[in-house]
């Protein structure tokens, strides 16, 4: 295997049931724990597959369905759109009036969102939306008629033994990276209880989140069908190849040639990556508490892992 780049965080790359690379910065251990940003969209999608399986709502629900005081702008809106970003609502930059480091009322969070006019008809277009996976772990809690955290906890942390993963803010939990900038200074975090549920509240680490993949893709979550409808490609991106399409919570593409699903993530001082090619069992995971790490770093530990 080349020779890894240095990075400032964890790395766990697997085949089958070997450990190609097990790479743990100084100041952190296979425990640390690091905000996976992003890559939470796969639990949030998951969790609206588990329900859909399970007949508490539909797919094709519209949105108002579920959120009370919808715009009329969103009447077309399915839950569909919202987990393939294509629902038209926008990413954070759309929404300047919200403050993603402080705190606000779930009621004022939804009423900003409706503030800002859609860019595009449900359907019509791909744009990447955190926005809308807010609003689907919403659904989530009200389909399920308990706290979107509890909805994650009992149906996927626990079942696959992912006890170093949780949601939201850490109160006084151990084991937590602290964010860095890409200069090397401590930087603060999202809010994650409100502003980010859904679309980058979870805490997690390398091995839980090998646990993830391996549960999900082995049908202990969701079956054949429903997990389908998660890794299919249901809008074009334009980011060939790797990240040709977009299913529901993850990108679809190629990496050298090979079939993966992956999801990358950032917060305010954190950057996430999560892949898996099921043709040659391999996945990668990799967890950084520094801004530093950005596209190039991740492509050179790429290269490294799978070169």
């Amino acid at each position: 295997m080349s020779i890894m780049p240095e990075f400032r965080g964890t790395l766990l790359v697997m085949q089958g049931d070997e450990v190609l690379a097990d790479v743990v910065a100084a100041g952190h251990t296979p425990g640390t724990r690091f905000q996976i940003a992003s890559v939470s969209k796969q639990f949030t999608a998951a969790a609206v597959l588990l329900l859909a399986q399970r007949g508490l709502l539909r797919l094709d629900d519209r949105i108002g369905r579920w959120i009370d005081g919808c715009p009329a702008s969103w009447d077309g809106i399915t839950l569909h759109h919202l987990l393939a970003h294509t629902s038209g609502l926008g990413h954070w930059n759309e929404y300047p009036m919200i403050d993603l480091f402080r705190p606000l009322p779930p009621p004022e969070l939804l009423a900003a969102f409706g503030q800002v006019p859609p860019l595009s008809a449900p359907g019509d277009r791909w744009h990447y939306s955190s926005p809308g996976y807010v609003l689907l772990a919403h659904v989530v809690a009200r389909a399920a008629d308990r706290p979107y955290r509890d909805v994650l906890a009992r149906e996927f942390f626990e079942p696959l033994g992912m006890a170093d993963t949780f949601v939201g803010s850490p109160g006084d939990r151990s084991a937590l990276a602290q964010g860095h900038g890409p200069d090397g200074e401590p930087v603060p975090s999202y809010e994650l209880d409100v502003v980010a549920m859904g679309a980058g509240d979870v805490w997690s680490t390398t091995g839980d989140l090998i646990r993830w993949l391996d549960g999900l893709r082995a049908g202990r979550l969701l079956d054949a069908r429903h997990l389908g409808l998660m890794l299919a490609e249901h809008a074009a991106t334009g980011h060939e190849p790797d990240s040709r399409g977009y299913g529901y919570g993850c990108f679809v593409g190629s990496f050298n040639g090979e079939q993966w699903f992956h999801h990358s993530g950032g917060n305010s001082g954190f950057r996430s990556f999560a892949a898996c090619l099921p043709a040659s069992d391999r996945r990668i995971v990799v967890l950084s508490d520094s801004e530093a790490m950005d596209g190039a770093v991740l492509n050179e530990l790429l290269a490294a892992a799978f070169g």
